[in-house]
């Protein structure tokens, strides 16, 4: 019974340290080798309700200490509801000029997220998928474990 209510606990503080406005987040683990192929596309499908709403999306990278670049290049492919594709690169910065890692690390394991749209928008409702695949000239990438996808409403912070 305390097994029970422990994991009932843990599920609650965890869902109540949900940023406010946050619509949509998920976390795709890469490889249990620790390396991202480019063959290993991950896909997103998002479910948008609301058009009136502009909305912050970002992207989620996680790491293990020793990930050698400065920054991540990604391709991420928006496919709309009509099927319409549309394909944008990024570059992510990892570690800043001191060598430093962006974002949240413990245990050897960083975690960061990287504002990509500030102010999307979306035309119609439905489902949005997005795929997402490394273009680095190194194929794979070591020490890369996930990459995630997040939606929040831009109003909120």
């Amino acid at each position: 019974m305390k097994c029970i209510f422990s994991i009932v606990a843990i599920t609650f503080c965890l869902w109540g340290c949900q940023p406010e406005g946050r619509i949509y987040v998920e976390h795709k683990e890469l490889s249990p080798e620790a390396q991202w192929k480019q063959e290993d596309v991950r896909k997103f499908d998002v479910a948008v309700e609301d058009i009136t709403q502009s909305y912050r999306l970002s992207l989620a990278f996680r790491h293990a200490k020793g990930y050698p670049y400065e920054e991540l290049k990604v391709k991420v492919t928006e496919t709309d509801p009509k099927g319409t594709q549309s394909v944008k690169e990024y570059a992510l910065k990892i570690r800043d000029e001191y060598g430093n890692y962006a974002g949240e690390g413990e245990f050897g394991i960083w975690d960061s997220e990287h504002l990509i749209e500030a102010e999307k928008t979306y035309p119609e409702k439905g489902a949005y998928s997005y795929s997402i695949e490394h273009v680095m000239p190194d194929n794979p990438i070591p020490m890369a474990l996930e990459i995630g996808l997040i939606l929040d409403k831009a109003s909120a912070k």
